[in-house]
């Protein structure tokens, strides 16, 4: 049976006997020298193990869980798996059918040295074993050590010391400036050295966890190295300090030997068991080049640097460890340290451990409470499978239970502060969470969600808002959590601010029909919530409600309505507009010209009616199924007497129609009227021009009469002085010849309507006789002589001629 130690490729086999647990066919066993194992440090270590258990009575016994560890306590065990310190460097190799469990830890360190056990658990009840007393595992540190030298040369042998006893099977590898000199078996080495060589030493494949180098020249084999350099205690209690010493095994070819050793504070090298200070206090342990200062009932002023010296058979040959060991007696300052295994699915435990402020010795015991009464326990270290939220625990040491740590217990419920009064909307808020709790808690923030879930935001004590909205507005979940446990608390944070643009629903949806129940639904994101009014026209309609209802509603309700949401914060509003659709309205119909309609006149029907939408018009005449016309306005260009009676309108959409009707009264003209309307016309515009001609006959004679004076002149042209200007000598002639139609005294060029066919050829004969001339000669003055000339006419006639049938 073997247990090996394996870095990177080498093994070591330690040849040993098994070690036995067994107790009524249950049974733990483990391979080992000793049941211990010293490792070089970086190294992989293997410990192997077989288990056995009872199936005479329970056949169907077998293993549910099986485990190693290091620490336990009160029935709870920490899983190698589980504990950080382990974490990534730790695998099972279990065989249940087997029954054997081999542990691998890979790149071992020195806090990895400690007893290894191996548990294991049935699914009976109550059926579990551990294989006690386990293996101790020891991981070494390598030093180079001068093993012999010569004053009077450079030689020297130097020895690779190991803190522990490794196996005779380990090759040594030696550097001398990093440089390879060096591959065996033996942990020594001899060579010359010179000035500047640093060595340094190592075992095969684990080449990386070299010893510290050392300059060989500054060393002659004399040496004293202490556990630890410095050391607190309090006042009471004891104390241990441990060093090691070295010296060359000959010196110039004499074989070296310890004639006395001792411990001192103060020169000249005052022996502690002679100085009456220490008197009955103080023990030395001393052997294999080790040995071990115990000084109890310390006090205040044992507070010291102490140091070991040795003296050897060679002439004046003695050594002092300097500098030593700080001692200092004061109060330790314990704390409570917590751990928590790191998964939980394996294995669930919080370790506490009793720490001190300095190093304390490792012989203490320890005392555990846990709200002021005390629990099982006694070392340093205390494991914990649940922690509840009322536990308190804190330690003290044996004996001296008035040195106390402080409590540790998991977070109370959070306390969360926010700003008082009212959060408004934009301006900065903190929120802080806050929890008693020792180790200090750790503040998460999450935020509910709209699948009623939390959802993480962020990790701290404050949560800030620099500028707040709305939609932060909902419910906040902080947590404090330690290793020991976690507690948490709600709080809800309401945004205050105006009224957003509101928004306008009208139930039912789609077309609004005039005669039906319509409601109009305001509504405006507030907080806190608006009250909403409803307007038309600028003036209020309702109560301060947000629905307005139409039980029927009508074509008057039609046009825009607005919605005003207010709070203590603001106002907001907006505006719907509301569409009715209805049937036609009863037609109004009109007739343009109004009153009696002559015969061959226009006339237009209209036809008009209130309707949504707007109606399509269509005309019918009494007794006729035919559409006389699909417009608003009917036009009757040539009215006729057929055209008088009745005219009905109608007037249609998608939603009905409507029919009115109107009476067109039609009257007939006689050819009496014709003419004398004709003759009117006529006379008129003839009269009109006799009056334009005599205007300006009178205005001529006026002039004339003007020009003739002082003396008399004759109408010949001849006549006319010299010196007379063009223009006074200017005649216009006008010849106005007047038609005679049949016997009638004025022309007519309208022709009465019915006239027979015979008179209008009457008419032709009549106009092919000769007319009658009428001659007048009217004088007016030329302003423009050359005018006349440029015509070519006689400047002083002008002839207009007026033609009459007679």
């Amino acid at each position: 049976m073997s247990v090996t130690a394996a870095a990177s490729g080498f093994v070591v086999l330690l040849l040993t006997v098994p070690v036995v647990l067994s107790q009524s066919g249950w049974s733990v066993t483990y391979d080992a020298l000793e049941s211990k194992i010293c490792a070089p440090r970086g190294s992989t270590v293997t410990i192997h193990c077989n288990y056995a258990y009872p199936l005479r009575h329970t056949p169907n016994r077998a293993v549910s869980e099986s485990f190693w560890f290091i620490k336990d306590s009160i029935g709870v065990y920490a899983d190698l798996r589980t504990d950080p310190q382990y974490s990534g460097r730790v695998l099972y190799d279990c065989e249940k059918e087997e029954k054997k469990c081999t542990l691998i830890i890979s790149d071992v360190r020195q806090s990895d040295s400690a007893e290894y056990k191996f548990r294991f658990t049935t699914n009976q009840p109550a059926d579990s074993w551990t294989g006690s007393p386990g293996v101790t595992l020891s991981v070494a540190d390598f030093q180079v050590q001068v093993r012999s030298s010569n004053q009077y040369s450079s030689h020297k042998e130097l020895m690779c010391q190991s803190s522990c006893p490794l196996p005779h099977t380990l090759t040594y590898v030696w550097y001398n400036n990093q440089r390879e000199i060096q591959r065996g078996p033996s942990p020594s080495y001899s060579s010359i050295f010179y000035s500047g060589d640093i060595v340094s030493c190592a075992v095969k494949d684990n080449e990386r966890s070299r010893s510290p180098p050392m300059l060989v020249q500054s060393q002659n084999g004399w040496g004293v190295s202490y556990a630890s350099t410095e050391i607190c205690a309090f006042g009471g209690s004891t104390v241990d300090i441990n060093c090691t010493y070295t010296y060359p095994g000959k010196l110039n070819n004499k074989a070296t030997s310890l004639s006395r050793s001792f411990w001192f504070v103060k020169d000249p090298y005052l022996d502690l068991t002679t100085d009456p200070k220490y008197s009955g206090r103080v023990e030395y342990t001393c052997e294999d080049n080790k040995c071990c200062l115990r000084i109890s009932d310390l006090r205040q002023s044992d507070s010291a640097e102490y140091k070991f010296r040795f003296i050897t058979n060679q002439p004046a040959d003695s050594w002092t460890g300097s500098p030593g060991v700080t001692l200092s007696v004061k109060d330790p300052q314990l704390q409570v340290h917590v751990r928590r295994s790191m998964n939980i699915q394996i294995s669930n435990w919080t370790e506490l451990t009793c720490h001190s402020s300095c190093q304390l010795p490792h012989h203490l015991s320890y005392v555990w409470y846990n709200k002021h009464n005390q629990v099982k326990g006694g070392k340093k270290y205390f494991l914990l499978e649940h922690v509840e939220a009322a536990d308190s625990y804190y330690c003290a040491i044996k004996g001296h239970e008035h040195i106390r740590s402080a409590s540790v217990c998991a977070p109370e419920v959070p306390v969360v502060s926010s700003p008082s009064g009212e959060i408004m909307e934009g301006s900065s808020v903190t929120l802080t969470c806050s929890s008693d709790a020792q180790p200090a808690a750790n503040y998460t923030w999450y935020k509910k969600n709209e699948r009623e879930e939390f959802q993480l935001l962020l990790e701290g004590t404050q949560f800030v808002f620099s500028s707040i909205q709305s939609s932060d507005s909902g419910v906040y979940h902080c947590t404090a959590e330690n290793e020991l446990g976690r507690n948490s608390t709600d709080i809800i944070i309401a945004v205050k601010y105006a009224p957003r643009s509101p928004s306008v629903s009208v139930s039912p949806t789609g077309e609004i029909v005039e005669g039906s129940s319509v409601s109009l639904t305001c509504s405006s994101d507030a907080n806190p919530a608006a009250n909403c009014t409803w307007y038309r026209n600028h003036t209020r309609i309702g109560e301060q409600k947000n629905i307005y209802h139409f039980t029927a509603i009508s074509s008057g309700d039609r046009g825009v309505y607005h919605c005003k949401c207010e709070n203590k914060h603001g106002h907001n509003s907006t505006s719907k507009s509301i569409d009715v659709l209805y049937a036609p309205k009863l037609p109004s119909v009109s007739v343009s010209p109004s009153g009696e309609i002559v015969e061959g006149s226009s006339v237009n029907l209209t036809c008009s009616s209130d309707a949504n939408p707007p109606a399509d018009y269509t005309w019918y005449k009494e007794n006729s199924d035919s559409a006389k016309a699909s417009e608003q306005i009917f036009i009757i260009a040539d009215v006729r007497a057929e055209h008088g009676g009745n005219y009905l309108c109608a007037a249609q959409n998608i939603r009905g129609r409507h029919n009115s009707t109107v009476r067109l009264t039609v009257k007939a003209v006689s050819l009496g009227a014709w003419k004398s309307a004709v003759i009117l016309i006529t006379s008129g515009v003839f009269l009109g021009i006799i009056l334009l001609f005599t205007f300006f006959l009178i205005r001529k004679m006026r002039t004339s009469k003007q020009s003739s004076q002082p003396g008399d002149r004759s109408d010949n042209s001849e006549k006319f002085p010299s010196n007379q200007s063009e223009e006074q000598r200017d005649f216009h002639s006008a010849t106005v010849h007047f038609l005679k139609y049949q016997t009638d005294p004025i022309y007519s060029n309208i022709r009465p309507v019915g006239a027979s066919r015979h008179e209008e050829d009457d008419d032709d004969d009549d106009e092919e006789e000769e007319d009658e001339v009428a001659y007048a000669t009217v004088t007016f003055k030329s302003s423009d002589p050359s005018r006349v000339q440029d015509t070519g006419e006689d400047p002083a006639t002008l002839y207009s001629t007026v033609s009459k049938n007679f």
